[in-house]
């Protein structure tokens, strides 16, 4: 009787969830003087099991960050940001507002900020998982793209040294809102993160010829990735303030 039970309640769980509007979440913190910074890096660690008890909290990542706006293999003390995956838009903002474990984050660092996403496409696996359901397919207005991968042990040379023209030509790109270079583990997990206007003003610095679209030639030919991922999402909402999302601050409310 209690196998059937389970059974049923298992089986109505993964029913409803192909009806579930999935929120995804990256909270960015900022953290100055040695002693916040070290209880931001010894959170690396603290905050799983916190994470782990936080209802309909499908999947989390705590990550880390590099130099120069984290694309660099040298790390960011000061930089840290949580990846969330949430049953609704409702929990995400609940949670990430009061929360232990976030409202913590916040009360330890100078800036903070959190983007609300909706997943409008998605490819590949993270930790040998598909994180991120697909129930939206608009994607008028400022889109993200989250860029994910554990670099084989023999490309990781290979990969660094392709790092720094792709940096510097998102950098000087003028159509990109915002970017982060992000990390699971330094060196190898390695995560890009940026907000476009639109999807064609991605898809033109994506393709055209450079060292950018270089760059994925030789991923794809060589083989460089053990495990990759690629989605975009829809820009629903952003609290807290960080500097160098300029004017995207101020979008406060849900579309």
């Amino acid at each position: 009787m209690s196998f059937v039970l389970h059974y049923r309640q298992a089986l109505l769980y993964f029913v409803n969830r192909r009806h579930i509007i999935q929120t995804v979440t990256i909270s960015l913190y900022r953290f100055d003087g040695v002693m916040r910074q070290i209880w931001a890096f010894a959170m690396m660690g603290l905050a799983r099991q916190k994470l782990k008890n936080l209802n309909n909290l499908r999947f989390w990542k705590l990550l880390g960050s590099g130099t120069d706006q984290g694309f660099t293999p040298i790390p960011n003390f000061g930089v840290y940001a949580i990846l969330c995956v949430w049953d609704t838009a409702e929990e995400a903002l609940e949670l990430t507002n009061n929360s232990k474990v976030f409202s913590s984050y916040k009360s330890q660092s100078i800036e903070h900020a959190t983007i609300y996403m909706e997943a409008v496409s998605s490819r590949g696996k993270w930790s040998h998982k598909e994180p991120f359901l697909v129930n939206s397919k608009d994607i008028e207005g400022p889109i993200a793209i989250l860029t994910r991968a554990t670099v084989r042990w023999t490309k990781l040379i290979n990969f660094w040294k392709q790092s720094p023209s792709i940096s510097q030509r998102i950098g000087n790109n003028t159509d990109v809102m915002f970017k982060v270079g992000l990390g699971e583990v330094p060196l190898r997990q390695q995560l890009t993160f940026s907000i476009w206007p639109n999807l064609g003003s991605m898809k033109k610095f994506a393709h055209v010829s450079g060292p950018h679209r270089e760059a994925i030639d030789k991923v794809r030919s060589g083989n460089w990735f053990k495990e990759e991922l690629y989605a975009r999402f829809r820009v629903k909402k952003i609290e807290g303030y960080w500097p160098a999302l300029g004017k995207l601050n101020n979008q406060e409310k849900y579309r």
